[in-house]
């Protein structure tokens, strides 16, 4: 007897999510720092060996003073260099001293010396990557000085030097000298003044209150309708990475952050929607908006930036590309749930009815989790790990060790401040429900998560894994919703493989069982290997806040999880971030 969606339980993001797809470009069409046509074109002729066309691209944007395209051009011959070098050989042995050549050879060393440092946090790099890498960037300083000396007037060579004082942790009067012969060249080069908000982060070798002063100041000088004015949003981005705004933590006004994320949206109100130069500062916009909970203003905002996602600010959440996706769909999400079914006003989350899911590939039933199920779930992994995975979803919840290896989790909502739990919104991740909160925090992880919730009087099973949902089943406490003996051994066989159970028909007999709901849960987690439930679990809510060595992972924005996962390196700033080399 298969328990249907009613009517009433319809969610409104269904009736309005496609509608938020107006005026987006599919998912496979969204590339990170894609050329534009002349360098795609220059970087095709150097993958075959010819280096002439790289050669005339670079002289034009020298002779025009285009050194934003300059930057870009310079950037993508290098890194393509790193694989493809033989074009690069030629151009360097038919016009050695050319200062086009130069360049691309100052941002290659710089790109060589980060590849075996890696961007990886600093805790993963050995001493031995660390030494190879100053090592590098040492030898390096000729080929630098040299691009400096044959570019005169020229920023680039001067932003990229300023990469390298990063890397080596040069005193500050290198970087004001760098900084200052980049602005003789052209006062308001966005490349040179993004490469110094970031040497100026507290994350290296500056403050939050420097960092924003030199930016706001940097915009103001900027022209009218110059992308310069748009880099306290680069500001914004590194702030976001120490603190939540919002909240009264940190340094830096929340007032001023509004006032900053307004004046980009009318700097990008200038430009035309697909704009190439303005993505750069649109994608930092979009970020900033979704840190605001200005989701509507974040929709549009993934609109005017159409294709055209860049590697920062997104790749200090993750994989850049996967990042961009996510949050657009996201904040789509967002933006259907706010929306009125048939007009009027948006009820609140709570208000809204729990709905039925089917399990996939059967007739039976799974009842979606509410905000307000019992819920645990068993990890495969040590607390350390489990306790970084979890900041992304912006949720408070409460670990616990378990024995064999494994790690018990459950949302804590009575540990957030009473000033939070009064209107508390759902996450933009998770909303709330440890089961969505499992597929976000096991993904881009190997470890499986089992997930299970007492519902009213019945009991539900959630396997997930990379952000996966294998399989799912119910133990309802009316007999004849017990599944058929082919529906269990499916679940069954899931399970016992993610957990290398040889024979899978006990847990099928376990998966069937009725009348019992919670004894056949633990008899499926016994027979699985994996620790018992916690006492008290499936009577009272945040049954591991009694457990020994519980703790708890306070809720923050999506953007207070990054300051978790930064550490401290030994190679003398504070991030253990790869700065962006374009």
């Amino acid at each position: 007897m298969a328990k249907l969606p009613g009517v009433l339980a319809l969610p409104r993001m269904l009736r309005h999510f496609a509608p938020t797809g107006e005026g987006l470009p599919e998912d496979g069409a969204v590339e990170v720092d894609a050329p534009d046509d002349a360098l795609r074109a220059v970087l095709s002729a150097a993958r075959s060996g010819t280096w002439e066309p790289a050669a005339a691209l670079l002289a034009e944007t020298r002779s025009a003073g285009d050194w934003y395209r300059r930057g870009l051009s310079s950037a993508g011959l290098a890194e393509l260099a790193l694989h493809h070098h033989g074009w690069l050989d030629d151009w360097n042995r038919a016009r050695p001293g050319d200062p086009d050549l130069a360049l691309v050879l100052a941002e290659l060393e710089i790109d060589r010396a980060w590849q075996i440092r890696t961007a990886a946090r600093a805790r993963h790099v050995s001493q031995e990557q660390f030494h190879a890498f100053r090592t590098l960037l040492d030898d390096a300083t000729p080929v630098l000085r040299t691009a400096a000396d044959l570019n005169p007037g020229d920023p680039v060579p001067w932003r990229i030097l300023i990469s390298h004082a990063m890397g080596l942790g040069a005193p500050r009067e290198v970087f004001d000298e760098y900084l200052a012969r980049g602005r003789d060249g052209d006062p308001h080069d966005l490349g040179l003044h993004t490469r110094a908000v970031q040497y100026l982060a507290q994350k290296w070798y500056g403050s939050h209150a420097e960092m924003f002063d030199f930016a706001e100041s940097a915009a103001a000088a900027a022209p009218e309708g110059s992308l310069l004015r748009g880099l306290p949003l680069q500001a914004v981005t590194e702030y976001a990475l120490e603190h939540e705004a919002g909240i009264g933590r940190g340094p830096i006004a929340w007032s001023r952050i509004e006032a900053l994320v307004e004046a980009g949206l009318e700097l990008s109100a200038a430009y035309g929607p697909g704009d190439r130069q303005a993505a750069g500062i649109r994608n930092h916009l979009a970020l900033a908006l979704i840190r605001c909970e200005r989701h509507h203003e974040a929709l549009e905002v993934f609109r005017l930036i159409g294709t055209d996602a860049r590697t920062f600010p997104w790749a200090y959440l993750g994989d850049a590309r996967e990042v961009f996706l996510l949050l657009r769909k996201g904040v789509r999400v967002q933006v259907s749930r706010s929306t009125p079914y048939f007009g009027g006003s948006s009820p609140s989350p709570a208000a809204e009815a729990p709905s039925d899911t089917v399990d996939p590939g059967t007739t039976a039933t799974v009842p979606t989790a509410t905000a307000t199920a019992m819920g645990l779930a068993v990890v495969r992994a040590p607390m350390r790990e489990v306790r970084e995975a979890v900041l992304i979803t912006g949720t408070t919840m409460r670990l616990a060790p378990a024995p064999r290896g494994s790690t018990l989790v459950e949302t804590a909502p009575s540990a957030d401040p009473p000033a939070r739990r009064k209107g508390m919104r759902r996450t933009l991740l998770g909303e709330g429900e440890l089961p969505r909160l499992a597929r976000a925090f096991s993904r881009g992880e190997t470890w499986p998560v089992l997930v299970v919730a007492k519902e009213g009087a019945d009991y539900t099973l959630r396997l997930y894994r990379d952000g996966r949902e294998l399989t799912a089943h119910a133990w309802w406490t009316d007999p004849a919703e017990m599944p058929t003996q082919e529906e269990a051994a499916k679940r069954a066989a899931a399970l016992a493989a993610c957990y290398s159970v040889a024979d899978h028909r006990p847990l099928t007999a376990a998966l069937r069982g009725t009348g019992a709901p919670l004894q056949h849960v633990g008899e499926t987690f016994a027979l699985l290997g994996l620790p018992p439930l916690p006492a008290g679990f499936g009577d009272r809510p945040e049954p591991l806040a009694d457990m020994r060595g519980a703790q708890v992972v306070a809720r923050r924005s999506l953007f207070g999880p990054i300051k978790e996962t930064l550490a401290s390196d030994d190679s003398g700033h504070r991030g253990g971030e790869l700065p962006p080399l374009s």
